[in-house]
């Protein structure tokens, strides 16, 4: 299965760095979400863009959007990157890249899991996909100015 532009959002319940579990319907009706998949906690590119979303953090929340994390990274592991870079939003744990398949997040050279962003609005409604395996910053770019079009 491959996500598009205009499908429903898969839903989905892993757990964060808290360990608390985190479901995408929870914010169905409440927020949009901005749903990013990385390769690996605390790589030069990995924390390049993590941090361009902290930067940009009060533009989403103030666009009404929640930012997700995801990859396939351990919760000790996610724990550690949100602390040592102040990540103030989500990262989860997808052991096994089960959502990341779910989603059809392809893979670069066919070894390195891909760098995708789901724009997904208040109603669970993919509206953007971004797929950028080397333009970190872009993703954030990208997912603000969709946010800003559909006036979430």
């Amino acid at each position: 299965m491959t996500v598009k532009v205009g499908d429903t959002a898969p839903d989905f319940t892993l757990p964060s760095q808290t360990g608390t579990p985190v479901s995408l319907h929870d914010f169905r009706g409440k927020k949009a979400v901005v749903l990013y998949f990385y390769p690996k906690d605390d790589t030069p590119g990995c924390t390049t863009q993590s941090c361009a979303f902290r930067d940009k953090y009060q533009a989403f929340k103030d666009a009404g959007a929640e930012v997700i994390g995801v990859s396939g990274d351990s919760l000790a592991s996610h724990q550690q990157f949100a602390t040592k870079h102040n990540l103030p939003f989500t990262l989860l744990s997808d052991s096994g890249n089960l959502l990341r398949k779910l989603y059809g997040v392809p893979s670069t050279l066919g070894i390195l899991p891909g760098r995708v962003t789901y724009v997904i609005d208040r109603d669970g409604v993919v509206q953007h996909i971004f797929n950028s395996q080397m333009n970190f910053k872009a993703h954030i770019e990208e997912s603000l100015k969709t946010l800003r079009q559909i006036h979430v």
